[in-house]
């Protein structure tokens, strides 16, 4: 019994006796494909920056969120199916993960990692390298966006730091919720791209029917 839906105070969740938790929220909804295509033809192509001076901890990732959990146990939360949480404790301790990436379901949370949609290397290489501490924080922490979901520990692997001009999940029914997102993530953020990774996204959004 320890978080709150968003927008609803904890005081209010333990009146009513609450005991399991509660998803926060739907995951976000990709854009229309129109919007995507609208969006990938908007970004910057540019040459990569170098990785010097790249860490993971510059983005601080899994940071408390207003509720007193991390953003990783959050979008467990949120994104699990009949979650229990340890008593008292933000961890989940049962549930059940789906990898929309190879098309899994996971049932041991340990197995259940979160990936950043954009790897934050490629958010280094393509413009995060310049941003604030703050700036970065908040992108690793994203969860307005469509930047973090679960992945199966094989397909988190497998992808990397790779975007996907170099990786595509290998569940291809994903592939237009792939590109819509990536390319929605790039875009609110104000990441540059290369012309091989737009080619690549152009024909993942070809795979829409809608």
């Amino acid at each position: 019994m320890r978080r709150a839906l968003f927008g609803l105070p904890t005081t209010a969740l333990l009146l009513t006796g609450i005991c399991a938790a509660p998803a926060l929220a739907e995951p976000p909804a990709p854009p229309s494909t129109a919007t995507a295509r609208a969006e990938l033809a908007a970004l910057a192509v540019a040459v990569p920056h170098s990785m010097d001076g790249y860490a993971r901890d510059k983005f601080d990732i899994w940071s408390t969120q207003p509720d007193g959990c991390t953003t990783r146990q959050d979008v467990l939360a949120r994104d699990g199916k009949d979650v229990q949480d340890k008593p008292d404790h933000c961890q989940p301790a049962s549930g059940s993960w789906y990898s929309v990436y190879d098309d899994i379901t996971v049932t041991n949370v340990a197995q259940a990692t979160i990936d950043h949609m954009v790897p934050l290397a490629e958010a280094w290489r393509s413009g995060a390298d310049t941003w604030t501490a703050d700036q970065r924080k908040a992108f690793g922490n994203d969860l307005k966006a469509p930047q973090l979901l679960i992945a199966s520990e094989s397909s988190n692997s497998s992808k990397s730091d790779s975007g996907p001009a170099d990786w595509k999940p290998t569940n291809h029914a994903f592939w237009c919720t792939y590109a819509k997102d990536y390319t929605h993530i790039k875009s609110v953020w104000k990441l540059t791209t290369t012309d091989k990774e737009k080619s690549a996204l152009s024909s993942m959004l070809d795979t829409c029917t809608s």
